[in-house]
């Protein structure tokens, strides 16, 4: 018996993202015994659907490097510094789409690049598809929750200190959690 596994559907067409109704978010392992999270700001993200629904379709995102937001303004200011992120030199963040792969039922993986601190790697973020409706003024939306985890040394993010018996300050895994709503283009 040959199971198909249905293809999530969403309307063919070029997606802006709600900003205001998106979350871009981020936890790093802190002192050894605990995370610290922060969050930024999404400037943009277009989303571009085919006919084939998910499965052709691509995003491109940029990220607010500067509006990093961990709840501690001196930690703000160090993330912001050349330690971290050098938002001095490199004011955003981008990822662009190069494919998507196993699609799952409303699940599936997204390739592409994310570039921080002009260095680009190729990242695979674990997409959940949470549909598509109508708001209450007529537009079409549609919900994605994603995540991935990132070594920020393969940034050049080589920050390094250190307490006790060898423990990091700031560990080098980044847990990345994205909960994206996306609005319709007009044709």
């Amino acid at each position: 018996m040959t199971t198909t596994v249905a293809t999530p559907t969403i309307t063919a067409g070029t997606w802006a993202a709600d900003a205001v109704h998106s979350d871009v978010s981020f936890k790093v392992r802190h002192m050894a015994v605990g995370k610290a999270k922060g969050s930024f700001a999404l400037k943009s993200a277009t989303l571009v659907v085919g006919e084939n629904g998910i499965a052709d379709a691509s995003v491109t995102a940029v990220i607010d490097a500067t509006s990093v937001d961990t709840k501690h303004e001196q930690r703000d200011a160090h993330v912001r510094s050349a330690d971290f992120l050098d938002v001095e030199n490199h004011p955003e963040l981008t990822f662009v789409s190069k494919s998507v792969k196993d699609v799952d039922g409303e699940e599936f993986v997204l390739v592409g690049d994310l570039t921080i601190r002009s260095t680009s790697n190729e990242v695979e973020l674990v997409v959940e598809y949470l549909g598509e409706t109508v708001d209450a003024y007529g537009a079409t939306r549609a919900g994605f929750s994603a995540k991935t985890t990132i070594s920020r040394k393969a940034y050049g993010v080589s920050f390094e200190a250190a307490f006790g018996a060898g423990n990091a300050v700031v560990a080098d895994k980044v847990e990345i959690d994205l909960e994206l709503e996306f609005v319709r283009n007009a044709d």
